[in-house]
């Protein structure tokens, strides 16, 4: 992912789309079914497979049929780079033009495939080349290098002992804004209380306020046991 503008090959926003989202949904599981790819686009199931196979040609993704798809290195390095502009892009509206955490994506999502590597690497120097962007999430270096962390979901933190919220794995602005309510922000303590059984309510001490959250919020909230690693 070096600055090599002049030799490096451009593909079409929904390349760049269909492998970034391929990348994410691959840290879930090995190998990508098509219809979970389908979905998380929002194309048809027959488009998700042709792009599959025009790709697999083309050496970015594997593919085979009713086993789903995996990405190359090639197809990685592409998809890294997009995130990589992604996420800093929302880390530069946050602390440079004053955006709030849960306007930040859908900006990100439109710009992410319009900047070079120069830019990005501007940006990621005049930000102090940040580890993570507003929501916790790594940002991978010039090189793809992604800084690794042990995070627990909050569903499953220890009770009674203290954490800190590290990462906010659904970032649609309604969910943003309902943790931020209840305080779960990057960079708080928190403690669980008490959790119910049968997937039942968390109560939580969120720096000195308690609250309450239901165990499905929970599970996209990522608690560190510490701040060794740096939030920026």
């Amino acid at each position: 992912m070096s600055d090599t503008n002049s030799s490096r090959v451009v593909y079409s926003e929904a390349i760049e789309d269909f492998l970034k989202t391929a990348y994410l949904l691959q840290q879930e599981q090995e190998r990508v079914p098509t219809s979970v790819l389908s979905e998380a686009l929002g194309i048809t199931a027959p488009s998700t497979t042709e792009m599959a196979k025009k790709l697999a040609k083309a050496k970015l993704v594997l593919h085979e049929p009713y086993r789903g798809i995996r990405l190359t290195a090639a197809g990685e390095r592409v998809a890294l780079e997009i995130i990589r502009n992604h996420r800093l892009l929302e880390l530069f509206l946050v602390q440079a033009l004053g955006y709030t955490w849960d306007e930040v994506h859908e900006e990100a999502e439109r710009l992410e495939h319009s900047i070079s590597e120069r830019m990005a690497q501007r940006i990621a120097e005049y930000l102090g080349d940040p580890r993570y962007d507003p929501h916790g999430d790594p940002i991978p270096d010039s090189e793809g290098q992604i800084p690794l962390r042990d995070l627990i979901s909050l569903a499953e933190w220890p009770l009674g002992e203290p954490g800190m919220v590290a990462r906010l794995r659904d970032q649609s602005s309604d969910m943003l804004r309902y943790l931020e309510e209840k305080g779960l922000v990057v960079g708080a303590q928190v403690r669980v209380l008490n959790r119910d059984p049968f997937e039942g309510p968390l109560t939580l001490m969120v720096e000195q306020q308690e609250c309450i959250v239901g165990a499905g919020v929970a599970q996209y909230v990522f608690i560190s046991s510490s701040r060794d690693s740096k939030m920026s």
